[in-house]
């Protein structure tokens, strides 16, 4: 591996945990409804929508109705950006006169942004107006992550209550999430972005001259724009040249800040983060790659002060990133040992590429990937944006490697909990850390406790729930699609890669990623319907049971340290924490990951 690779994710890691801890502390009084160095100034903002809303704070809630009011909202939340879609063409701030977007994909697109998953069927320049893309998408960009940021709060109150009937109040937990933190960094984000080049204006698609004239083979169409065909059903082309090019504008920095704070990833455009108009520098694409992490590191930070123990947030904190650099640089080396297939056909465009035995691309695998960022941080994107539930992509995933492209999937796999999405991330990471301490009491023979809390059979229901749903959904919703025609219908690449550009995209959706092996053609009746499914259940039936969790723990008494308590802020429990999230994913996936990138890897290497 070049040493370029370990200086990046050297001082990225650095970079990271310098804002991350006093971000953490921050979050920590926000959250706890402390006052905090911005409440003179956003206090009174928070104050006013309670007051709006009808909301007193200090009413709090019992476990069960936090969750129907926050599955309530997200359903009232999914079909306003569901009717947006469906009226866009009759709403100002369309200059382009876009047309209302088909049901199916409204439908997929409505699941995908209030889940934080941002899934995107659709080409977002030629499909979204600006109106739908701020007050539909960009808004659910907000409020998804503040759900997943409440929901991680009322988790933490669990464990740092006793006796109590109530985790807190998701009104206000929600509005303290988007004032005090979402606004602030995001805004924060988008003007560092705008001062690299990312757009921000309201002006038509503009039309440019190019350099010189294209020519290209363009498809004939009747009347009504319909292609025509031959005989042997094959689209009939012509001639045709262009002298122009249309260059797609909109508020872009605004939407691209809180779609990386918010661990979102929907793009304002088709090419996501890859688009220059989005990411056009390799310090924008730094800014990028902290903004997405910054809000999940920092919880790690957030758990340790609000539980009164800042070795238990620092524990989780290490788990996380032993995983994370450790997937980090498998990634990156697949990526820059290259395709030993393109090397033996001798196209390698390096200097180097006659040397040795062509085992090897000298230049690595550029395939799918900008030039101006290069392999490193490709690769490097790639892994923290499946890390995180983000799914925004700086290169296509697609074309990589099989053991490249294999890396963001087992990411996605372990259930998000390598800092994870906001807020999914550490409550994700707290029920593997529950598994962890009941398998540790099985073996010394103990009732399994954790921060003073006894784990008993009706938590570990929960968790049992929280850790299958997703397994569940992805592996019935692949064998289902590769089984039937519709299903089958959307592959580009037959083979191993096929079946693995469906079983990424069902993880990806039923963990509210969002990336994609776009190979797969998705934007069908089939999969905008079987995805938006993966996408619900896959959030919900996740965020009940950490709600019952959380009830259950507030409501238990806090048990004095002993001879025989398990310490949770060491090394031995860290390695326990890694052991039980690999594990639980590698017994769950294996068998499907042997039928996609493993195999491909080995066809691979063979030829």
């Amino acid at each position: 591996m070049h040493h370029s690779a370990f200086f990046q994710i050297a001082l990225y890691l650095l970079v990271l945990t310098a804002i991350a801890v006093p971000l953490g502390k921050h979050m920590a009084r926000v959250l706890s409804g402390e006052r905090h160095i911005l409440s003179a100034i956003l206090g009174p903002a928070e104050k006013l929508v309670l007051r709006i809303a009808g909301v007193r704070a200090d009413q709090e809630m019992h476990w069960k109705q936090y969750a129907l009011t926050l599955i309530a909202f997200n359903l009232t939340g999914a079909l306003a950006v569901y009717l947006l879609q469906r009226v866009q063409g009759y709403l100002p701030f369309n200059p382009q006169q876009l047309a209302a977007v088909s049901p199916d994909s409204a439908f997929n697109t409505a699941i995908s942004f209030v889940t934080n998953t941002n899934w995107q069927g659709y080409g977002g320049e030629s499909t979204m107006s600006y109106l739908t893309q701020m007050l539909a998408l960009a808004v659910q960009n907000f409020l998804s992550a503040a759900t997943g940021i409440a929901v991680v709060t009322a988790l933490i109150r669990g464990f740092s209550r006793h006796n109590a009937a109530e985790i807190g109040n998701f009104w206000a937990d929600l509005v303290r999430s988007t004032i005090h933190i979402l606004l602030p960094l995001s805004f924060i984000t988008a003007v560092l972005l705008m001062s690299q080049g990312v757009i921000q204006n309201f002006d038509a698609y503009q039309t440019v001259s190019l350099t010189e004239k294209i020519d290209y083979q363009a498809a004939k169409t009747d009347a009504q724009g319909a292609p025509l065909l031959d005989k042997e059903g094959k689209p009939l082309t012509e001639a045709a040249s262009t002298s122009t090019q249309t260059l797609p504008m909109g508020p872009v920095a605004s939407q691209e800040a809180i779609k990386l704070i918010g661990t979102n990833g929907g793009g304002f455009f088709n090419a996501n983060s890859a688009h220059p108009f989005e990411n056009p520098t390799p310090f924008s694409n730094f800014i990028q790659m902290l903004a997405i992490f910054v809000i999940p590191a920092g919880l790690c930070i957030s758990f340790g002060a609000m539980v009164r123990d800042m070795r238990q947030g620092w524990a989780i904190y290490a788990t996380m990133s032993i995983l994370f650099v450790s997937f980090a640089f498998v990634a990156i080396n697949a990526e820059q040992a290259g395709n030993p297939v393109i090397s033996a056909l001798h196209i390698d465009p390096s200097d180097h590429a006659q040397i040795a035995a062509s085992t090897a691309q000298a230049g690595g695998n550029m395939e799918g990937k900008e030039t101006r960022f290069g392999i490193v941080a490709s690769g490097l994107f790639a892994t923290i944006t499946t890390a995180a539930s983000c799914g925004a992509v700086n290169a296509m995933h697609d074309s990589f490697t099989p053991l490249g492209g294999m890396v963001p999937m087992v990411l996605m796999q372990l259930g998000e909990v390598v800092f994870g999405g906001v807020g999914s991330g550490l409550y994700g990471m707290l029920i593997f850390a529950l598994l962890a301490v009941f398998i540790a009491g099985l073996m010394i023979g103990r009732t399994p406790e954790y921060l003073g809390k006894k784990i008993e059979a009706y938590d570990m229901k929960m968790v049992s729930i929280a850790i299958l749903v997703g397994p569940l959904l992805v592996l019935a919703g692949t064998a289902i699609s590769v089984m039937l025609a519709d299903g089958k219908a959307g592959i580009a690449n037959p083979g191993a890669h096929g079946f693995s550009e469906i079983l990424y995209a069902f993880v990806s959706a039923t963990n509210n990623n969002g990336s994609a092996f776009a190979g797969l053609s998705a934007n069908t009746p089939y999969y905008n319907l079987m995805l938006g499914i993966a996408m619900w259940f896959g959030r919900f039936l996740m965020i009940v049971p950490v709600l019952a969790i959380a009830g259950s723990l507030a409501a238990k008494k806090r048990l004095p340290q002993n001879a025989g308590t398990l310490p949770t802020h060491g090394p031995l429990f860290v390695a326990l924490l890694l052991g039980t999230v690999i594990i639980v994913g590698a017994l769950t996936y294996i068998p499907a990951l042997a039928l996609g990138p493993v195999v491909e890897h080995l066809i691979m290497i063979a030829q």
